[in-house]
């Protein structure tokens, strides 16, 4: 493999029913920072049917160029036909590094697209930047420079590692939703368009969907929530949960949980923020009968407030806190959230 052949920062884009996932931006975002320091371009993958007319959307986040592989086959995910379309372009434009959003979608597509192409892929990252690797020279070690360094949690998020992949390209990784910063939109920016079809013959790996059913919920994303209350352990029961929705109601925000409240039961596993849930950056964070393991902080560490009640002061949450708050949260929440409506009544 002539590693120098391989130029430029690759991004799926991913979309669902021709809307974009956010994701895709997310991506983009980190892309602009991984593309300036290898000076190179950002170009975004954009596979579907019918999808051209999103090629626009995508160059207002920052894309420089936009591939876009159109074809019937390719209208609703399935994993042979779109390993086929993503390799098939890794193949013939040859990035040096390629993104691919930890979605349901990607954890499928990622790994498959690398084993085709024979590259290592890195998944669930948490950042990504360039350097040198080894990290720390070894010696009798050749030293390589401008590598793409992935960091992900491993061992149930009780360490977290820095791989690299210096002898095969694309670099490939799957990065966590949530976790990279869309760059601002910049309105009314042209995509420069290139189209692409390897072809597609259906045979007995594709999959012929007969129904889609899809989930219907009232329930607001919480990775798209200005205001989270989220409760732990500490929160005592299911029922005790009112106590938070309430507060949520009171203050316009959305209820949230820590993995120990998911596995008992309490919550759905949709409303889990941490390492192993949803990665969050509210305005506003209340961590309620959170004692703060580092799984759980690595999922909100990024939020611009953080306020933190606990009964137990030397709870690691509050060391990540803007605001804390030693006592017993059912004694504190409902005062807290009587003079939350005072204060918007006054108003």
């Amino acid at each position: 493999m002539g590693l120098e052949e391989y130029k430029g920062v690759y991004v799926f884009a991913q979309q669902v029913d021709n809307v974009i996932n956010s994701i895709a931006f997310e991506l983009i975002g980190k892309g602009k920072d991984l593309a300036e320091a290898l000076g190179t371009q950002v170009t975004a993958v954009l596979v579907g049917s019918n999808v051209k007319n999103l090629a626009d959307e995508l160059a207002e986040y920052g894309a420089d160029k936009v591939i876009v592989v159109d074809d019937p086959e390719l209208k609703e995910y399935r994993t042979e036909p779109y390993a086929h379309a993503l390799s098939s372009v890794i193949e013939k434009y040859k990035p040096e590094i390629m993104l691919v959003g930890a979605t349901a979608i990607g954890r499928d597509l990622g790994p498959r697209v690398s084993a085709r192409i024979h590259t290592g892929l890195t998944a669930d990252c948490t950042q990504l930047e360039i350097g040198d690797f080894p990290i720390n020279p070894l010696p009798g070690k050749e030293t390589k420079h401008n590598q793409l360094l992935m960091t992900r949690p491993a061992f149930g998020g009780n360490t977290i590692a820095t791989i690299a992949c210096p002898d095969f390209r694309p670099q490939m990784a799957t990065v966590r939703p949530g976790v990279m910063q869309k760059r601002e939109r910049q309105a009314g920016v042209k995509a420069n368009v290139e189209e692409f079809n390897p072809g597609f013959t259906p045979d007995n790996k594709y999959v012929e969907i007969l129904e889609i059913v899809k989930a219907v919920t009232d329930t607001v994303d919480i990775m798209d929530a200005k205001i989270l209350v989220s409760g732990g352990r500490g929160v005592g029961s299911a029922e005790n949960f009112k106590l938070l929705e309430d507060l949520a109601e009171a203050i316009g925000g959305t209820v949230s949980c820590s993995r120990a409240v998911v596995d008992a039961g309490w919550k759905p596993k949709d409303l889990q923020v941490g390492q192993t849930g949803k990665t969050v950056r509210p305005h506003v964070y209340f961590a309620i009968g959170i004692s703060g393991a580092i799984q759980h902080i690595a999922g909100m560490e990024e939020s611009d407030i953080i306020v933190a009640i606990n009964k137990d002061e030397t709870a690691p949450i509050f060391s990540v806190a803007d605001y804390g708050v030693v006592g017993d949260l059912n004694k504190i929440l409902p005062v807290l959230t009587e003079q939350i409506k005072a204060a918007r009544a006054a108003n």
